[in-house]
């Protein structure tokens, strides 16, 4: 298998898992289907949909290839029927969410170089494919979104793009380079949930003085 074959199928693992999430977060504020499929799809593929809008990167992978957009629709609408099991399944999606924070994150720095970007927009641009999704997600459902918590989320995207790209800088085998930055952010986002990492908070309380 091709390096491009390879992230190309973590990538669909990836956005099927996070469609699946996203329609989770849609049923526990009791959406409809059609609320269903829309949080589904502005979650599995937000990200990406944000970074080649703010590139000018046309025609977007999901017009182009429609058949993504009805997968993601069909994870989104199979998720209404075996909801019931999920909760068995949760720590099966926070690896698979792990996992796809990282490949979102190096195919976003990724796609940005081949498009002739500098590597410090390639970094950002990873951050809003790994991360922004979520933050789509969580706005339509009204709530704060993740990565504004204490979680150690953005962050570790920011990172892995990061290391993808210096990886690739020093000539790293690009296979190697795949295998070192995937699991380095996949172990640090399992390890952060593990361990309950964390970054700080700023608690500002107005007093008027009286």
């Amino acid at each position: 298998m091709q390096e491009a074959q390879f992230i190309s199928l973590l990538w669909l693992i990836g956005i099927l898992a996070e469609a699946m999430t996203g329609a989770l977060s849609a049923g526990k504020k009791q959406m409809d289907l059609f609320g269903v499929v829309i949080i589904g799809c502005a979650t599995a593929i937000g990200g990406g949909t944000l970074r080649d809008m703010l590139l000018g990167n046309y025609p977007l992978v999901w017009v182009e290839n429609v058949h993504y957009l009805i997968a993601i629709a069909g994870a989104s609408l199979l998720t209404v029927i075996i909801a019931p099991v999920m909760r068995y399944l949760s720590k099966l999606f926070l690896a698979i969410d792990a996992l796809g924070l990282a490949v979102f994150s190096i195919i976003g720095a990724q796609k940005t170089l081949a498009l002739g970007f500098s590597p410090v927009v390639a970094i950002v641009m990873g951050v809003v494919t790994g991360v922004f999704g979520g933050v789509i997600r969580d706005i339509l459902c009204n709530q704060v979104p993740l990565i504004f918590q204490k979680e150690l989320y953005a962050i570790i995207s920011l990172m892995t793009a990061a290391l993808y790209i210096l990886l690739q800088h020093l000539g790293i085998t690009e296979w190697v380079n795949l295998a070192i930055s995937l699991g380095f952010g996949f172990g640090f986002r399992i390890l952060a949930i593990k361990y309950h990492w964390s970054m700080p908070t700023f608690d500002y309380q107005y007093s008027s003085g009286h």
